[in-house]
């Protein structure tokens, strides 16, 4: 498979790391834009950043949401002879589903469809699944087959086939999704994929890593497998304990704007999420935020004052991660230079692309920890 490589370190192969190169296309909402449907597709599909992390859906369904900004995704294979899917690694959300032959919505007929019937190891389940979307849903049935991610065939893998999907999802580049958090909120109980990775003794190390490049249309992003690439981060590490174990949740302290606290006063809930591409945060948090660092319309501010724009910093664990305004200053070309800090109304705040760009992240279910670093 010519999408899957090895990096392995100098001391011995069993040191070996499985690497999923991750691409960054042209996001949905560009796409819009571009065809001057943006305006229109906002108010029909309004983004919910918060909709899978809401507490009536941990188990049963999993919610997802509309996210037009995002852009990373690589490719797996399901199947013998393969077929292959373009996904977005999600760390906020635990099942694994595609497009199938039986979909006949809009949104399938512009992506690959995976066809059972074209599979000499696929086992079908039956078991519906219905994964609620902020303004859709993608429902359809449960089967197995082999899975390859990075070379690595994770067999009898539970995944889901889909049957219909939310019309957004057409504007969307990537076919499906591979949740990467916990089972415990996975939808009908599927083992999520990291898990059989696990049990089957297919990585090194019980733990992945992500590191996302920042050059837009720049290759070089990827998601580890079984281990860490010292090439991709600056040490040290900062290893950060769970708070709950069904997504990666974490503690953060404050977050300060020019050495002053301005949101997140005395503690806060944070998820590291690589299936959000904005930090999301409370309505009031989020309005400070973007008025001090500049806002002079909705998440819009001026392109020439960037390189005066101040930093803003999220203290964990008693440590700084700090993002200069080029790392939460981005440019479109249709609506000028935005933020990367986005209202999600609810007091939990979501770390997702904008935060994870300038930090390496490591999840650890050996530990049950995340460790961030500054990336390279």
């Amino acid at each position: 498979m010519k999408w899957a490589f090895v990096v392995c370190a100098m001391v011995a192969l069993s040191e070996c790391l499985v690497q999923v190169p991750l691409e960054r296309g042209q996001t949905a909402r560009e796409l819009l834009e571009e065809q001057g449907l943006w305006e229109e597709y906002k108010l029909k599909y309004p983004y919910n950043p918060m909709a899978k992390f809401d507490e009536r859906f941990a188990v049963g369904t999993q919610p997802t949401t509309n996210d037009a900004n995002m852009a990373y995704y690589g490719i797996i294979s399901i199947g013998t002879p393969p077929q292959n899917f373009k996904v977005v690694f999600d760390t906020g959300s635990s099942n694994l589903w595609v497009p199938s032959v039986y979909c006949s919505s809009p949104a399938c007929n512009n992506h690959a469809k995976f066809d059972p019937a074209a599979s000499s190891t696929y086992r079908q389940d039956g078991t519906p699944v219905n994964i609620r979307y902020g303004t859709g849903s993608m429902t359809g049935i449960l089967g197995y087959d082999t899975v390859t991610v990075g070379g690595i065939a994770v067999k009898n893998q539970i995944f889901g086939l889909s049957k219909t999907e939310a019309t957004y999802m057409q504007f969307m580049r990537t076919d499906g999704i591979l949740g990467l958090a916990y089972p415990s909120i996975s939808v009908a109980g599927a083992t999520p994929l990291f898990d059989n990775m696990m049990k089957q003794g297919l990585v090194n190390e019980d733990l992945f890593s992500v590191y996302l490049n920042a050059q837009p249309r720049h290759k070089g992003s990827v998601v580890i497998f079984g281990g860490v690439d010292p090439n991709h981060y600056i040490a040290p590490i900062t290893w950060i304990p769970l708070s709950s174990e069904r997504f990666w949740q974490i503690t953060m302290d404050s977050v300060s704007v020019n050495g002053q606290v301005v949101a997140c006063n005395g503690g806060c809930q944070a998820i590291v999420d690589t299936g959000t591409s904005l930090v999301i945060g409370p309505q009031s948090d989020i309005d400070t935020i973007n008025r001090l660092v500049g806002e002079i319309g909705e998440m819009t501010v001026n392109c020439d004052e960037i390189p005066q724009m101040p930093d803003v910093t999220f203290h964990i664990q008693g440590h700084e991660f700090t993002l200069p305004s080029t790392a939460y200053i981005r440019q479109t070309k249709h609506y000028g230079c935005l933020t990367g800090f986005d209202r999600g109304g609810h007091s939990e705040w979501i770390l997702g692309d904008v935060f994870l760009r300038h930090f390496y992240s490591i999840y650890s279910r050996a530990q049950n920890m995340v460790g961030l670093a500054k990336a390279r």
